[in-house]
């Protein structure tokens, strides 16, 4: 397995409070990606937020490959949106990106 640092962009369509940020950044914890070399290196934040509600979700997931890591991470970040109370039409996901990887052989 090889361990991948996804980013996923969304936009919030609505004001977000704080609690509800914060709620999202709990739910994603366990998938920091602070817990790595390149999220310590890079001090990577888990959820950020602009203005105008564009945010970026920074999560590890661990997959065979790039585009599994990929899904599993979108998959991630919508349940957390979700469980925070948010529709999937009130904060709609980009495309992830890999950010990093660290490969264990």
């Amino acid at each position: 397995m090889t361990t991948y640092v996804i980013t996923v962009p969304g936009t919030f369509l609505r004001t977000v409070p704080d609690s509800v940020r914060s709620g999202i950044a709990r739910r994603l914890r366990p998938q920091d990606p602070r817990n790595t070399d390149l999220g310590e290196n890079e001090e990577l934040s888990l959820l950020s937020v602009e203005e105008g509600g564009m945010f970026a979700a920074r999560i590890e997931v661990e997959a065979a490959d790039r585009a599994l890591a990929e899904t599993e991470a979108v998959r991630l970040v919508s349940q957390a949106l979700r469980d925070s109370g948010l529709a999937e039409d009130e904060a709609p996901l980009g495309a992830a990106v890999v950010t990093g990887i660290d490969s264990e052989f």
